[in-house]
């Protein structure tokens, strides 16, 4: 295996030069399941785990390896596991906030060019689903194509894609089926040599019937669409990364069923730049475009110059943002006093070893 076929490059190479100098190689994350890995290497595929020091000092799972990382590997000349040393800075990534109770930021893959978005045209396209995964993308660094797929199964095609439209932007929309033999054509300008193309969605959206076409073989398991309501399941239960014949590299993931975004700064901008553009109107520099005078956007809305649904999902987006932005706020400072209390504790152990 070449690693210029993983997407390695001169920048790469000198990222990597103190890790060689320590004997270690370079190696690229293709599987993640319950912290065991499986990394590609010059060597081939084989398993790995990530040394005590990345998994006991990380501060949180957005510092464990990821699927897409590059890492620095230290070989098992016994031929049992791997161990992961070190992680290569990430060009991109995609993170969520972690499904649950806990403040977590969860990174779902890294280093990615291209997001293939999919949804399903099964059921008629959610636009404001639709939104949190374009948000996604944009803060991860990377380019979005929606991709509605199962357009063998639309009641009406052409009215689902303009409702895609209206959230797209700038994100090219593609409405076609897994089936389609016109598939691979209309997706390759995406999946060229070095570059890594990731696929987002929900459950039961065809994603691995997508990838299976894209490699040209039946690598993934897939599911058979249900006759009684025309919708599919979830088969992929991890993410993992797979080389295409062409030499692009594809990561799928498992439909995700809670999608909190963790950080959109400008990215949510990005995605409601409809909506902002009424902004320089407002009364007020700072107006957070709620209930505020002389504000231009909910003038906008009133006047049906702006759609009341595209505003108030920037605003429900937004909310969540912020009070997640308040709520890890809170988690630094509670994390502060405690290694505070722990420092404290340690000085006083030392003092009293002094005074014996």
């Amino acid at each position: 295996m070449h690693l210029d076929t993983l997407g390695w490059d001169e920048r790469r190479d000198a990222e990597f030069e103190p890790h060689r100098a320590d004997g270690l190689e370079p190696g690229r994350v293709s599987l993640e399941h319950n912290h065991v890995y499986r990394v590609i290497t010059t060597r081939g595929e084989g398993l790995a785990e990530a040394a005590g020091r990345i998994k006991h000092l990380a501060g949180g799972r957005r510092e464990l390896p990821a699927v897409g990382d590059w890492v620095a590997v230290k070989r098992n000349p016994a031929g049992d596991r791997d161990v992961i040393q070190a992680i290569l800075p990430r060009r991109t990534f995609f993170s969520r906030r972690a499904a649950g109770r806990e403040t977590e930021e969860q990174v779902i893959a890294a280093n990615v060019d291209t997001v293939l978005i999919v949804f399903g045209l099964d059921t008629h396209v959610k636009p404001r689903a639709l939104e949190r995964y374009v948000t996604l993308a944009r803060r991860a660094g990377a380019q979005p194509v929606i991709v509605l797929n199962k357009s063998d199964l639309a009641e009406d095609p052409a009215a689902d894609v303009a409702d895609a439209l209206t959230v797209a932007g700038n994100a090219p929309v593609h409405a076609l089926s897994a089936l389609d033999p016109g598939l691979l054509a209309k997706l390759a300008p995406y999946l060229t040599p070095g570059r890594t193309l990731a696929l987002l969605g929900p459950s039961g959206v065809g994603k691995s019937s997508l990838v299976n076409r894209l490699v040209g073989g039946e690598v993934l398991t897939t599911a058979a669409v249900r006759e009684w309501d025309a919708r599919g399941r979830h088969t992929s239960v991890h993410r993992q990364m797979l080389v295409s014949p062409t030499g692009g590299l594809i990561i799928d993931t498992p439909g995700m069923r809670e999608l909190q975004l963790w950080d959109s700064d400008d990215s949510l901008d990005a995605t409601f730049a409809d909506v902002l553009e009424f902004a320089p109107g407002c009364r007020f520099r700072d107006c957070r475009h709620e209930s505020e005078p002389g504000c231009a956007v909910k003038a906008a809305v009133e006047a049906s110059g702006l759609p009341a649904e595209r505003y108030e999902s920037y605003l429900k987006l937004r909310g969540e943002r912020d009070s997640l932005d308040k709520q890890r706020d809170l988690r630094a400072q509670l994390d502060a006093k405690r290694k505070a209390r722990a420092g404290s504790k340690a000085l006083k152990a030392m003092q009293k070893d002094r005074d014996r």
